[in-house]
């Protein structure tokens, strides 16, 4: 007679572990859902849940000539300075000012959404068998994030003064999820929706798509580096990881800039067992969650390559921080045409990659400067203005960054490199101007009046 298999007790451990993680993700949150009472319908109660960082500062009201603290505090203040500049209280260009949206059509575009969204939560939860009533979700047309959408135009995604993305920032932080998934990057990768309407995804950027208790969404992108971590030296700079400090980072830039084409974007610490295992009704998503030897809760992208447990991230135990940039319009609403960047294969433009490595200034990213030699002259006069010591750069971003409630965002290293990535640009553009003279190179965008003396910058300097 044969004699026993051997390999029955690793068989016996191996089930055991698979049974104990299937109790332990799947069918313990869901008898935990079902026996616990109904969600309180004050949203107060929402907002002071344990697992939300502090709330953000809120924004420096606006400055009284008439007050002197007022001038005593923007006279410290490097970004309130920048700011109240001419130059950024220029009048809007003339003409309507063409918002994207309609707000009566994006009205009952999204209250259907929000039917639908209610019709299927319904049938899951009786899918489930839970027996507790759930609150419908409402549509409120205040809803900070839809403010944000109707205020998109031409001119920018939102104006420079704008209460809604204040509140909208706020939102993104306090409120709490309702509903996790997988952004269509990874959906494409799983054969769920169709590849060809997406940017192709890399498989090295995970990312989640966040809705939450007003009907908002964002994206969540985690925390996957340190921000003292550099991207090694052998590392071309477009294979990174993609850095939630670096999202951050970049709306703040971009508002700096005054271009206003970046997503309101703010850090928060997320609790992935609650606010994103327990609320996603994804199974794959639900899958690829893991208890790791340190005892703490990971999970990982699916897709074909570079998605496995050795690239997960992790709580701490559960906590988790990221970035979360809100969404814009669908397409299905505000049909827009997409413009492929020329340079997208040669340079991998992306200016976000550059937080990788305060040390190293990658050249190539100036290719559309360099090559075509043409700025606007709006953006040259605040590039020229952020390089004097008053409107300082790296002091401007500063400031502006201490608002994130995951503050600091940036190193000191990477705010001081912002100075001299600043000086690399405006000599590539005097380069261009000694070649093909100012008249080719500096576009005359605005016919608005001229700056007093005291606070112009001149295309010289």
């Amino acid at each position: 007679m044969p004699g026993p298999r051997r390999d029955r007790p690793a068989v016996l451990l191996l089930l055991g572990a698979l049974l104990a993680a299937d109790l332990y993700f799947h069918l313990w949150p869901r008898a935990r859902r079902e026996l616990a009472p109904s969600a309180p319908s004050c949203p107060c109660r929402l907002r002071s849940a344990p697992s939300a960082a502090p709330p953000p500062p809120p924004p420096p009201p606006p400055a009284r000539a008439a007050s002197s603290s007022s001038s005593s505090s923007a006279s410290s203040s490097p970004l309130r300075r920048l700011f109240a500049h001419p130059l950024y209280r220029a009048a809007a260009p003339p003409g309507p000012a063409e918002p994207l949206l309609g707000a009566r059509e994006a009205l009952r575009y999204y209250r259907r959404k929000a039917a639908r969204w209610n019709r299927r939560h319904k049938l899951y939860r009786q899918e489930l068998n839970l027996t507790a009533s759930a609150a419908l979700l409402p549509l409120r047309p205040e809803a900070s994030w839809l403010q944000f959408h109707l205020g998109i135009s031409r001119d920018g995604l939102y104006p420079r003064s704008s209460p809604a993305v204040s509140r909208l920032l706020r939102d993104m932080h306090d409120f709490a999820t309702i509903s996790a998934d997988y952004s269509q990057d990874e959906k494409a990768l799983l054969g769920a929706c169709d590849c060809s309407q997406i940017v192709k995804p890399s498989g090295v950027h995970l990312k989640l798509v966040l809705r939450f208790q007003d009907f908002g969404k964002a994206m969540f992108k985690p925390m996957r580096q340190k921000r003292e971590e550099e991207t090694p030296e052998d590392f071309f700079y477009f294979v990174d990881f993609q850095r939630h400090n670096a999202e951050i980072a970049a709306f703040h830039l971009d508002r700096i800039l005054d271009f206003r084409r970046v997503p309101p974007t703010v850090g928060r610490l997320i609790n992935i067992t609650k606010e994103i295992l327990e609320v996603t009704r994804n199974e794959v998503l639900q899958s690829v969650f893991f208890v790791s030897p340190a005892s703490n809760v990971c999970f990982f992208a699916k897709c074909p390559y570079m998605c496995k447990t050795e690239y997960a991230v992790c709580g701490n135990p559960h906590l988790l921080e990221g970035s979360l940039s809100a969404f814009l319009p669908s397409l299905n609403l505000a049909p827009r045409l997409s413009i492929p960047n020329p340079w997208i294969r040669s340079y991998s433009f992306d200016g976000k990659e550059e937080f990788g490595r305060h040390s190293h200034d990658e050249i190539s990213i100036l290719a559309p400067l360099s090559q075509c030699c043409v700025i606007k002259r709006t953006t040259l006069l605040r590039l020229q203005l952020l390089a004097e010591p008053e409107y300082q750069l790296s002091a401007v971003m500063r400031e502006s960054l201490l608002q994130d409630p995951l503050a600091p965002v940036l190193t000191e290293p990477h705010l001081l490199a912002l100075d001299r990535r600043l000086q690399l640009i405006l000599k590539a553009v005097r380069k261009c101007i000694d070649t093909h003279g100012e008249a080719k190179v500096v576009a005359n965008d605005t016919r608005q009046p001229e700056a007093p003396a005291s606070d112009r910058v001149k295309l010289s300097t």
